[in-house]
């Protein structure tokens, strides 16, 4: 490791309040101290365990730099990227990343995005010297996938070039995170046609109220056509800006950014350029309005053909747009029957959209999917005013695989779109759905046909989310179960929440038995509620679900199992024990007394895996002790997930006993 004088002078540089830390710990962080002069074979041919603890002290970049070489040694880093995340996030939040990809990444995400920014953070002061370097910026920006695009960027196009060549090769996701103005924000522009036409970024995200953006985005990226509605509409919308923005997205179409940001960059192939003649006068004054949009419409024109040295043109596969307004279903809906590209689209609102806009967005996808080019499958709209919408969407294009919908009332509304409310329609044609979603946000419904007569046509389904769909008093969801069990048979993952089901056990154990399920979430479904005998009922389902062989995930979250906790350690017990890999029991009021007992009896027939046990939202301050004792008897098979609970928050209390 080092010397032990070398570790005694670094002990009188350890902070007075780390007093008590082992000679082992100090030799950690001298070794982190000292790691350039150790040399990285010295640290790597140390033995595993003191590698193992070693790596909750190294910094990012050091772990970074060790991962390859450890892991060729069979040792993850996992551990490592956790407790980065750890110190960012506190204590109390818990870390759910499951391999040591997904946790570097999420690491290098953020901490990537704080410095290139220089937003503040109490982690990056405190780690400043490690961070704030070009060596760090260089690991994130190898390992990075997600790139968040703020303002400013203009040292991508000059002292940190290099970052720019190497976020192309790697980011997949681009997300727009603030209006950009199109006649001053050039850089900006640049940055995005490299990430998307240079580099391989498939997907957009835009999460501001820019329909300008929007339009200069989609514009000739994939199709060879551009309605004329679009180019009137842009027309419109250029007239509103200054001649600089037109500039802007002049260059963008002819790749003139590229010759004038990046012509000294050896990897950008120069592009001929289209004349700008008449920016030039109308910046002399010369040239009027119709000019100008004559301009506009011969900048986007359709090209015959790659001509030579011209920039590529990516495609975009996904498209999430996360404040919709009508302007943007306006350029939306005009360019949409030509995205031939797009694969998945998400639309979302903070409040529930326009009836015409979501009629026009159904106009729309009916005339993409005509089209046999079209790509699209994956569909997620959010707010739908009604349910009634619901049936339209999957008109307007059945070829869906993936359908998300969020309701924001459960009325019918304007009967006139559905073909016959309230019952089953026996012309629906098959559906390929192979994952629905469906969250309705207030009132109730007046029956479930609307959803059961989806599902019974959507025989491939694999994958099925419910929330919030609500009876009135006296109804059941049996008849949802039913559908499920007679129709749906090739369902592997199932979630269902605020979905009352505390009347359906038969149903339930008759779904499992019909269905080979890998993934069962009942949350908040107020399973106990009106069981008489609520653990010989616990114990059944317990039994149902230990006979699926294929069951790695269940949740059973916020349904006030509390003590009867205890029944649950019976899914590892018996000749077939469950092959669970991740229990979800949090918001349930188990008191530390409860956990302990639930801890004895899963030791005496431990889950035959590593399980993953979210205990997060139950009240272990009660009694801390009994809690942490708990905690430990867990420890050897358990990977256990805890938030801090403050029992002195009465509404906590009250919100997890609902």
């Amino acid at each position: 490791m080092l010397a032990m004088g070398d570790t005694a002078r670094k002990a009188d540089l350890i902070n007075p309040k780390d007093a008590c830390l082992t000679l082992k710990e100090i030799c950690f962080l001298a070794v982190r101290e000292h790691y350039a002069a150790l040399g990285f074979e010295a640290v790597i041919d140390l033995p595993t365990p003191l590698i193992k603890g070693l790596l909750l002290h190294l910094t990012v970049c050091q772990l970074d730099e060790l991962q390859p070489a450890l892991n060729k040694r069979g040792i993850s880093t996992h551990a490592g990227w956790i407790g980065v995340l750890q110190e960012m996030r506190g204590l109390n939040h818990a870390i759910n990343f499951h391999t040591e990809e997904e946790a570097k990444h999420e690491v290098m995400r953020i901490i990537f995005t704080l410095v290139f920014y220089g937003y503040t953070s109490q982690f990056v002061q405190k780690n400043i010297t490690h961070l704030n370097t070009p060596s760090f910026l260089l690991a994130a920006a190898k390992c990075i996938k997600y790139f968040l695009l703020d303002t400013p960027v203009e040292s991508l196009t000059s002292e940190r070039r290099h970052l720019l060549k190497l976020l192309e090769k790697g980011i997949r996701t681009v997300c727009v995170s603030k209006c950009m103005d199109l006649s001053d924000r050039k850089t900006d522009l640049y940055v995005l046609h490299r990430l998307l036409d240079h580099g391989v970024a498939k997907k957009v995200v835009i999460d501001v109220k820019c329909s300008l953006m929007l339009s200069w985005i989609l514009l000739n990226r994939g199709s060879q056509f551009v309605s004329p509605e679009l180019r009137s509409l842009m027309q419109r919308k250029m007239a509103t800006c200054n001649l600089q923005a037109y500039s802007a997205i002049a260059d963008r179409a002819s790749c003139g950014l590229c010759i004038k940001t990046a012509a000294s960059e050896d990897h950008v192939v120069p592009c001929k350029r289209l004349k700008l003649d008449c920016v030039e006068e109308k910046e002399a004054g010369k040239a009027n309005l119709d000019v100008d949009l004559k301009f506009l419409c011969q900048t986007f024109a359709p090209r015959e053909g790659p001509s030579a040295g011209a920039c590529p043109w990516g495609q975009i596969e996904c498209l999430e747009i996360r404040k919709c307004v009508s302007d943007t279903f306006t350029v939306l809906n005009n360019a949409l029957p030509t995205c031939f590209f797009l694969r998945s689209l998400t639309l979302h609102s903070i409040s529930s959209f326009r009836d015409a806009d979501v009629l026009g967005l159904a106009k729309a996808l009916k005339t993409l999917t005509e089209s046999c080019r079209s790509s699209l499958t994956e569909l997620s709209v959010s707010v739908l005013p009604y349910a009634g919408l619901l049936e339209f969407l999957l008109d307007a294009n059945p070829h869906l695989t993936s359908l998300h919908v969020e309701i924001q009332t459960a009325m019918l509304g304007s009967r006139l779109l559905m073909r016959h409310p309230g019952a089953e329609d026996p012309d629906m044609p098959e559906l390929p759905l192979q994952k629905l979603s469906v969250k309705v946000a207030e009132l109730q419904l007046t029956d479930l046909h609307f959803i059961t007569n989806v599902l019974r046509h959507s025989p491939h389904l694999t994958s099925l989310h419910i929330a919030g769909m609500r009876l009135p008093t006296g109804s059941s969801q049996s008849l949802l179960l039913r559908t499920l069990s007679g129709s749906n048979q090739l369902l592997r993952s199932l979630h269902l929440e605020d979905v009352k089901l505390s009347d359906c056990l038969p149903e339930i154990l008759n779904l499992l038995r019909n269905c080979k399920l890998e993934e069962l979430r009942l949350n908040d479904c107020r399973l106990l509620e009106r069981w008489s005998d609520k653990q010989e009922s616990l114990h059944q389902l317990v039994c149902a679900m230990r006979t699926l062989p294929s069951l790695h995930t269940l949740s059973l979250a916020q349904n006030r199992i509390a003590k009867n906790v205890c029944v649950l350690a019976d899914l590892f017990s018996g000749p077939s024990p469950s092959p669970l890999k991740r229990l979800n029991i949090s918001s349930n009021f188990i008191l530390p007394a409860e956990l302990l007992e639930f801890s004895r009896r899963l030791r005496k027939h431990p889950p035959p895996q590593r399980l993953t046990l979210d205990l997060r939202k139950n009240p272990g301050d009660r009694d801390p002790d009994t809690w942490s004792s708990a905690l430990h008897r867990l420890q050897p098979f358990c990977v256990s997930l805890v938030e801090g609970w403050s029992s002195s928050t009465t509404m906590a209390d009250y919100i997890s006993n609902m």
